[in-house]
């Protein structure tokens, strides 16, 4: 109870803090946030910093007025259109400068004015590397250079920390997975699988992104000519619009962007690969084969498209022992908000359909306090005693501490799955039970069918062109359908806290030579609301690991471990906790055509029998950490 009411107050008082200091901002549009910058800041503007092999990166620095220096960075390179801040971006440069701080927003190669060909990343460990050289050789430099931002702008920072740049004095990385390609149990390769099964949000994404014929400026225009031209121009392509919703159905799924008449880019490159393709360690992903050299700030949430691998790097970069004082300065965040959306984080906080009580989380005013601590020797501003893990219980609506994730006091508890053979359907007799079968019980079976796949319906994701809102949504419209298996528990006599990796082990066959099989956890509420807490998916040929995939011999059972569902919630007195298993979830994931064959270059479609056993000795069941208060 101490510890509770400790983090309790302790948020609610950074939380007054950061809202006071925040206030001003809040209030203007992107003109006022341009006039504000300009009225505090000396800026330099559309400067080309040149990179070891000579190409120039497009770069604005905002330093306080008439500041000479020595100061601390912060940098935040982006692939998006920054240059002129606004939202989000031109608040943080406000606040830098206001700080003392000298702020840069810098474009990834092959974006808008920045030169070169455009890769995922930016390059970090070359690009990224030359720019803090060149950051602390400036005159108006302490030396000490901080890295920020979320999404693209926290991915590249992952194998940046690899390279321990001695510059390189802090990060804060915000929902930061794409930029993960390998760590622990999850192989995803910057978010373009889960399990082996290719994530549709990237083919939408790069349609955005990436634009391998795009318009650039003669490499003979000075700068002068080139900050004019920023003013005025800022080499944007505006694209066709899209009815994704509908183009997401296009086959084969690796023509899904050349369909639409798009030149050959990224897509194409990456689709060609399986997940345990030797290529995607020679880009910007981090893997944890890498070491781990800056001490960081860490903010994730629940509904984000990859809270699994994210919370498993955290993990990684405090146990690895390549700096001691890097891995001993490891602290994590985790809210219940989609992506990228912790500014959200307030009273009376929804995500998706689900109310999660006050959700209040002071965020700049603890970036702003970590960064004083490394970037300016403050170490009161940042407390060695301020918690290792901050997150927010669902369910339980509040927020708790611990030194470690899972927290401490987690510990695995069993709930197998279970039924007299017709768990089709919420309507069906699937047990989701803290017993394991006595003896052997029916299989139960469906039918999967590519061409009428389940829908996604929330759960963690982004970045989709509006194909799936990311959140807590009612699951019952999916559970009502035959081919979702349901195994739901009796009623909980008293709540129940699940903070950490939840694991599931299935025994599966199927008449396909290959299919996938999803897995979903549900929290069922009092009234039959049927909340999403978090899914997982696992291609059968991928089952004993990426780099050799085996087919499936019709009939023959199989075991399955999906990667983990990461989550902390607490399942209420009276819920009930609810397993869903089926084979697909689209569109978040691509559909497996069941053929065997190079599913992504495929056209024709299997329509596959598959089934779930429980037997006692071969029992498919999912593991809890539950944690007693």
């Amino acid at each position: 109870m101490k510890k509770r009411l400790s983090i309790t107050l302790l948020v609610a008082a950074l939380t007054t803090a950061s809202a006071n200091s925040a206030q001003d901002l809040s209030r203007y549009g992107n003109d006022g946030l341009r006039a504000e910058l300009a009225s505090i800041a000396d800026a330099d503007t559309a400067l080309l910093v040149p990179m070891r092999d000579g190409v120039g990166l497009s770069t604005n620095i905002w330093r306080p007025k008439g500041a000479a220096g020595p100061l601390p960075t912060i940098l935040w390179k982006t692939p998006y259109n920054e240059h002129v801040p606004s939202g989000s971006t031109a608040r943080y440069a406000i606040e830098a400068v206001r700080n003392g701080y000298a702020f840069i927003v810098q474009n990834e190669r092959g974006r808008y004015f920045s030169q070169g060909k455009y890769e995922i990343l930016g390059y970090p460990q070359t690009d990224g590397y030359d720019m803090l050289s060149w950051i602390a050789k400036q005159p108006w430099s302490n030396g000490k250079v901080g890295t920020l931002g979320c999404s693209s702008s926290a991915e590249w920072q992952l194998a940046l920390a690899a390279m321990n740049h001695p510059a390189h004095a802090a990060m804060v990385p915000m929902a930061s997975g794409a930029g993960i390609g390998k760590v622990g149990p999850f192989s995803e390769q910057g978010n373009f699988f889960t399990g082996g099964v290719p994530r549709t949000l990237f083919a939408i994404w790069m349609y955005g992104v990436d634009n391998p014929l795009r318009a650039q400026l003669p490499d003979s225009v000075d700068g002068p000519m080139r900050a004019r031209i920023a003013q005025y121009n800022d080499l944007d392509a505006k694209k066709p619009d899209v009815d994704w919703k509908k183009q997401i159905y296009h086959l084969p799924y690796a023509g899904l962007l050349s369909s639409l008449g798009e030149p050959p880019g990224t897509f194409e490159t990456q689709i060609a690969r399986g997940p345990g393709d030797p290529a995607w360690k020679t880009g910007g992903l981090y893997d944890d084969s890498m070491g781990w050299g800056v001490p960081a700030l860490w903010f994730n949430s629940w509904y984000n498209v990859s809270i699994g691998p994210n919370m498993a790097l955290y993990n990684h970069a405090r146990s690895v022992n390549s700096d001691k004082e890097a891995s001993a300065n490891q602290y994590v965040v985790v809210g219940p908000n989609p992506h990228c959306q912790f500014a959200r984080l307030d009273k009376d906080y929804k995500v998706g359909d689900r109310a999660m009580g006050d959700a209040s989380f002071p965020v700049d005013q603890q970036i702003w306090a970590f960064f004083d601590r490394w970037l300016k020797n403050q170490p009161k501003a940042f407390p060695a005693s301020t918690p290792h893990v901050r997150y927010f219980t669902m369910g339980a609506n509040r927020w708790q501490s611990d030194a470690q994730w899972p927290p401490e006091a987690a510990q695995p508890v069993r709930m197998y799955l279970r039924s007299s053979g017709h768990a089709n359907s919420m309507y069906g007799d699937g047990l989701l039970s803290f017993e394991a079968p006595r003896a052997d019980e029916p299989k139960d079976s469906y039918r999967y069918d590519p061409a009428n796949p389940v829908q996604t319906i929330g759960g963690g994701d982004c970045c989709n062109g509006g194909v799936v809102v990311p959140g807590a949504f009612d699951q019952r419209q999916i559970e009502s359908r035959h081919d979702v298996l349901v195994y739901t528990s009796a009623p909980l006599e008293a709540p129940m806290e699940v903070s950490g990796f939840v694991d599931a082990v299935l025994k599966v066959s199927s008449s396909a030579k290959d299919t996938d099989f999803a897995v979903k956890l549900v929290d069922v509420d009092t009234d039959g609301t049927a909340w999403i807490v978090g899914d997982t998916i696992l291609r059968a040929r991928y089952r004993d690991g990426y780099a050799k995939p085996e087919l499936m011999q019709p009939g023959t059972v199989y075991t399955l471990k999906p990667t983990p569902i990461t989550t902390s919630i607490q399942f209420g007195k009276g819920h009930r906790i609810r397993v869903e298993i089926t084979s697909s979830n689209f569109p978040k994931f691509a559909r497996n055509l069941n053929t065997g064959g190079p599913n992504e270059t495929e056209r024709e479609a299997v329509v596959a029998d598959n089934a779930v056993h429980h037997s006692p000795d071969a029992a498919s069941y999912i593991e809890l950490p539950v944690v007693e208060r």
